[in-house]
């Protein structure tokens, strides 16, 4: 997709046709944590539908892998960025990367993230700290770097959140809260944008089967063949809720129940519930 941006007089005339400047400027789709799970998937399914991508994650290998994988069905090859989004820096070489093609955004796609399972006072310290600035300071800083293209060129923005977002998080303590915020963020800024002409939504699943659960290093004890939605059904969803311009995306029935039931029991009994079913994953 290629947008038009007018470069001259403020005050335009007939008279200042030998001054105008026009820039044409390629649009894209910025997916984060691409090299993976929901995020292959993500790729996989914008591509499809005709979108021209730029992919960022740790791993470039996998990026440039997925990229051939794309170009090679028809597709413009994708902007490969590979970046560690906890450091301090990362929408910075973002965004110079994206200056770099001359390309800019109409649809944001905030999916890395990543958990640690274990009593948050016996994880280690700086791992929970990285959950932080991958889930919620490089979300953020890439939803507020990139809203003026996303408004300029009445774009989408899809976050990631989780299922978990909605409960407490013994167990699983940062990641659960660090969801809880990309819940709050993402729909006090639908708000905001919507009247600027941006599509905000926010997707919340459950135990998607990915590398996921391996990094986290929650174990198969047990089964949540209930909540369970393969990557690939869970990414068509967020794609079509995002065009459709839905508030939440919640993929699989079991899913979409959470927050209703919620509603009916205290949060006493939750966290309870929520603990006993943590240590069950062990």
């Amino acid at each position: 997709m290629l947008s038009f941006r007018y470069y001259g007089p403020k005050n335009f005339n007939s008279r200042d046709l030998d001054q105008e400047t026009w820039i044409v400027t390629e649009r894209v789709t910025l997916i984060t944590g691409a090299s993976a799970g929901i995020g292959t998937e993500l790729a996989r399914v914008f591509a499809a539908n005709g979108h021209r991508l730029a992919l960022t994650a740790r791993r470039a290998d996998r990026l440039e892998a997925l990229a051939n994988e794309l170009a090679a069905k028809g597709g413009k090859k994708p902007i490969v960025i590979a970046c560690d989004l906890q450091e301090a820096d990362a929408g910075d070489k973002i965004a110079a990367a994206l200056a770099a093609e001359g390309v800019e955004l109409d649809n944001l796609v905030n999916n890395a993230g990543f958990g640690a399972f274990g009593d948050a006072i016996e994880c280690d310290r700086a791992a929970q700290l990285g959950i932080v600035d991958v889930n919620v300071r490089a979300l953020t800083d890439l939803s507020l770097r990139f809203a003026d293209q996303l408004i300029r060129n009445k774009g989408g923005l899809l976050n990631v959140g989780s299922v978990a977002g909605f409960l407490p998080g013994p167990g699983m303590a940062v990641y659960y809260a660090s969801k809880a915020y990309v819940i709050s963020f993402t729909e006090a800024l639908r708000a905001e944008l919507a009247p600027r002409g941006v599509r905000v939504t926010v997707l919340c699943p459950g135990p998607v089967p990915t590398e996921f659960q391996a990094r986290a290093g929650v174990g198969s004890g047990h089964n949540t063949a209930l909540l369970n939605v393969p990557a690939a059904d869970v990414a068509r969803q967020a794609y079509r809720g995002l065009m459709a311009n839905k508030r939440a995306v919640l993929p699989g029935l079991g899913i979409k129940i959470v927050p209703f039931a919620l509603r009916f029991f205290p949060r006493g009994f939750i966290l309870s519930a929520t603990s006993r079913f943590q240590r069950q994953r062990q």
